[in-house]
């Protein structure tokens, strides 16, 4: 239809909220260029309860209580063969359970689809044209960390957006073209592109941009025992102004607002927080899980990271490739990790290094080149 406007989907997982986050990034940056319809599907809001409960609680449940078994299932997944009869089980139960998925799809249908998890990507990229219709401008493929996971490898699919030249150079080795694969970074928000200053960010907020300021993440769900570190970072010396982080965790907030009315001057609480942005352009630095959105934030605002209580698998990964750049630290517990903060507060020359190591690292604009490269590559109406 002449002057029909183009439409999208990006579809997510919410396991974990990097997924999520990606997606509406992605959107964000689609919505800002005023001649793309977005639309955003979190895959889990189509399927029966007892799959959104296996995928997304028994996840939670093994990364916080069974990290091993987590590390084990990863690795197994990361190197079985897509032809075995575990994996062709598994796809087929995939199908069973996302058929509402393929038929909003089917009445939207998208001129493109992009995929910030791979299960969606494996459902869309392994159908026939019986059951569903592929979009002219085919499916494509958000990966959110910076090491590959061997399921996120599809056949089918249109192109690959990859965090670092080391993912894409995993990419080409698990027998993707490099025509196909495109190194934008992990998608952000908009506010990462033109963040406030450290003086702007310390006046929003209320607290002397002058005194060290040190900011204690834990990931969406609060992990990272976060108010036994705070507890032990309010014996600090240096008296830094602590910014904590308790995401959607009710209970940590609750328990870590008690704390704060003890140390009303040094201590501030927030829960889920749409202005993370601001709380890291305050910060010398953050604690933080390294999940690869919260990865991608820090390096774009150059936030030097001691990272600690990493998720077997993916974390570990995204840890490794803070440590091999200099963008990090690691900590294996609470005593590490106020070890690792006193280090950095007595060497500004290395806390400098690290934050210019972090900066050369960052892509915020990674949304708008996805969305530039997927527009482009779309081909004629008709």
């Amino acid at each position: 239809m002449a002057g029909a406007r183009t439409r999208i989907v990006v579809l997510s997982v919410s396991a974990g909220s990097g997924h999520l986050r990606a997606a509406q990034a992605l959107c964000s940056a689609g919505d800002a260029l005023g001649t793309v319809d977005m639309v955003h599907l979190d895959a889990m809001q189509f399927v029966p309860g007892l799959f959104r409960k296996i995928y997304t609680d028994l996840y939670l449940k093994l990364v916080r209580s069974f990290p091993t078994v987590w590390s084990l299932l990863y690795k197994l997944t990361d190197h079985a063969s897509a032809d075995t009869a575990s994996h062709r089980l598994r796809r087929l139960l995939e199908r069973a359970c996302t058929a509402r998925l393929r038929r909003r799809l089917d009445q939207l249908a998208p001129d493109a689809i992009i995929c910030t998890h791979f299960l969606p990507a494996e459902m869309l990229s392994r159908l026939s044209p019986q059951q569903g219709q592929r979009p002219r401008g085919g499916i494509w493929v958000q990966v959110t960390d910076y090491d590959l996971h061997g399921m996120w490898v599809q056949p089918g699919v249109s192109g690959y957006f990859a965090a670092s030249q080391q993912l894409a150079w995993r990419l080409h080795q698990s027998g993707v073209e490099a025509s196909r694969i495109h190194v934008t970074g992990i998608p952000l928000m908009p506010a990462f592109s033109a963040p406030p200053t450290r003086a702007q960010a310390a006046a929003r907020m209320g607290i002397d941009r002058n005194r060290p300021t040190v900011l204690l993440m834990g990931g969406g769900h609060g992990h990272g025992g976060l108010l036994r570190l705070a507890t032990d970072m309010l014996e600090l010396e240096e008296k830094p102004t602590l910014l904590v982080v308790a995401g959607n965790n009710a209970g940590l907030q609750a328990s870590l607002q008690e704390l704060a009315r003890q140390h009303p001057a040094q201590l501030r609480v927030f829960g889920y927080t749409r202005e993370i942005e601001v709380l890291m352009s305050c910060a010398d630095m953050v604690v933080t899980k390294p999940g690869g959105l919260t990865t991608a934030e820090c390096m774009a605002l150059g936030l030097p990271m001691i990272v600690v209580d990493s998720i077997p698998g993916q974390e570990e990964r995204n840890a490794d490739y803070l440590l091999e750049n200099g963008a990090a630290l690691k900590a294996g517990d609470a005593s590490g990790v106020v070890y690792r903060v006193r280090q950095l507060l007595s060497d500004p020359a290395r806390l400098e290094a690290m934050r210019r190591a972090a900066l050369a690292l960052g892509q915020p604009d990674a949304g708008r080149e996805a969305m530039r490269t997927v527009l482009a590559a779309l081909p004629p109406c008709g």
